[in-house]
């Protein structure tokens, strides 16, 4: 929910410090990300270490300070430090996916996995809203809400979170950075996780343009609406409300698929064909949004993004589980979301970028492309997988003849 607070506001921190501009927006996501990417893996291993409970406690302190320092910013430079201690706090993606995965069969993993998607998209149903209304209190007021969120989620945390990896469990506490060759090397050595993370790659990087460019590409399908049927320019705040409202639907869409319709269709569908439809989605989603000629096709083309995004990225995350072992969930978790946040860091920045100098389709055609690139991968995973099971079901008619 605090995430969703700060993300709509974020071009109107940088305005209110004079460096409103595409590429600065997409700048503060992702420098945000890029300390995930850094940190994602090494929160993992060191869960894997230390236990989730105590890394989850650590890094929701560390979120807190963040929103603090976001309400107090003074300078650019301010601005930026906070989104960057936000990105080394935040980087605890891995570490509730590990809790998950010590605490799931695999039979149910995915649906785990949908279910902190669920709650992400939850808050960004809330957020986007509840930071616009906190605005008309007072300009700083959100970050500071924000802060008393994360706050209070620290106190839930320490008093009702067990631990979820037991001492006799945890790996012995010698340290190697995890994006060390020797670690990417092992990470990427189980049978078909290169082509997992590719996936993941791909995928958040054609969805993470969305951050740094869509108040943009938004506000400017809006304005062109309006010529189009000559009424007035819409205002500032008209638009901002707008987009803080799509934002919301995409966060309510994203609730529906991974809290409600993936766990059935889990039990029905495999995880690989759930990513194939994924990567459908966000591509063609993608790819329609600066085309999109009025409200009910910009909906749906969110629609998609946000069904192709809730649809392919839980499934991704357990297939990338079950390719290591439990004691080390934590670590190879954390590669596949240091990939992930490596294309968040690009994504906006690049997209912003893109929309600055080719304009709006160029960065959403650059970003459908991404995800047919993941959809290549993907349909290479089921190949495989159907090729396994061809040769596993022609050893069993030679056992049986």
């Amino acid at each position: 929910m605090g995430f969703g607070i700060v993300i709509p506001l974020l071009p109107a921190y940088a305005e209110r410090l004079h460096h409103a501009t595409p590429s600065v927006a997409g700048a503060l996501v992702g420098v945000y990300s890029l300390m995930q990417l850094v940190f994602a893996p090494i929160w993992g291993v060191v869960s894997d270490r230390l236990g989730r409970r105590t890394v989850i406690l650590v890094s929701l302190a560390g979120s807190t300070v963040s929103y603090l320092l976001l309400g107090v910013a003074w300078s650019i430079g301010m601005l930026f430090l906070a989104r960057i201690l936000a990105g080394v706090a935040g980087a605890n993606i891995p570490v509730a996916q590990a809790y998950v995965a010590d605490v799931t069969p695999v039979s149910e993993r995915a649906r785990g996995m949908g279910l902190i998607g669920a709650a992400f998209g939850l808050g960004m149903v809330i957020g986007p809203a509840l930071g616009a209304g906190l605005t008309l209190v007072g300009p700083r007021v959100p970050e500071f809400f924000a802060a008393g969120l994360c706050l209070a989620n620290l106190g839930l945390a320490a008093v009702l979170l067990p631990e979820s990896l037991p001492e006799g469990r945890r790996r012995p506490r010698q340290f190697k950075h995890p994006l060390s060759p020797g670690s990417l090397r092992a990470a990427a050595a189980p049978p078909g996780a290169p082509v997992l993370f590719a996936i993941y790659f791909l995928a958040t990087l054609g969805f993470s343009v969305l951050y740094g460019t869509f108040p943009f590409a938004a506000g400017g399908l809006l304005k062109s609406w309006a010529k189009i049927r000559g009424s007035p320019e819409p205002a500032y705040t008209y638009i901002h409300s707008c987009i803080n409202g799509l934002w919301a639907y995409m966060g309510l869409v994203a609730v529906v698929v991974q809290g409600g319709l993936l766990g059935r269709l889990a039990r029905r569908v495999s995880e690989v064909a759930l990513v194939r439809a994924g990567t459908v989605g966000l591509a063609l989603g993608l790819a329609w949004i600066p085309f999109a000629g009025g409200p009910v096709a910009l909906l749906l083309a969110l629609g998609l993004v946000a069904s192709g995004q809730g649809l392919a990225g839980p499934p991704l995350s357990s297939l990338v589980s079950q390719t290591a072992p439990g004691e080390t969930y934590g670590e190879v978790l954390g590669v596949s979301q240091s990939l992930s946040a490596a294309a968040r860091a690009l994504g906006p920045t690049g997209g912003g970028l893109v929309l600055e100098r080719l304009g709006a389709p160029a960065a959403y055609v650059c970003a459908a492309l991404c995800s047919v690139g993941a959809l290549g991968f993907a349909l290479s995973l089921a190949r495989r997988a159907a090729d396994d099971h061809a040769t596993r079901a022609s050893l069993g008619l030679r056992r049986w003849g």
